[in-house]
Formats: structure tokens, C-alpha cells, sequence
């Protein structure tokens, strides 16, 4: 579903992910993107692409995070 998201309003995915900051930027930066979509630039869809991909790369990353942070409990629950 995060994906998804992600694809449709990348902002949107990367505050849920739990990163504001970067949202306001991605959303800045996707604004922009379709706003020159709809112009004849080349530009806006590199920028829409960019904040796409930025949005995929961070909602990936907090899944890798969550399924780490696990692996760490886990091994020291056995340690322990």
C-alpha cells in the first residue's frame, strides 16, 4: 500500500514514513514536477520521476529499517 502511495503522492509516503522534512522538500519538488508536466518540459517529468523515486527509495528504507531493528532485538533477547 506504502508503494502504491508512493507512486500516486510521494510526500504523502514519505510522511508516513515518519520523515517530514524530506516530504516538505519531495513535495516541493513534485508540485513542481506536474506543474511542468502540463507545460511542454522535458523538466517536470525528470522531477516528477526524481520525486518518485526518492519515495520509493524511502518508504523501502523503513521497511529495511523495521525488519533490522527486529533481527537486533531478537539476537539480544537470545544473548540476554
Amino acid at each position: 500500500m506504502m508503494y502504491l502511495l508512493a507512486l500516486i503522492v510521494p510526500p504523502l509516503a514519505i510522511l508516513m514514513s515518519g520523515k517530514p522534512f524530506q516530504s516538505v522538500f519531495n513535495g516541493l519538488l513534485w508540485i513542481g514536477g506536474l506543474l511542468f508536466i502540463l507545460l511542454p518540459f522535458v523538466a517536470g517529468q525528470a522531477a516528477w520521476g526524481i520525486a518518485v523515486i526518492w519515495a520509493l527509495a524511502v518508504v523501502h528504507g523503513r521497511r529495511s529499517e523495521a525488519r533490522d531493528r527486529q533481527l537486533v532485538e531478537e539476537a539480544l533477547r537470545r544473548r540476554g
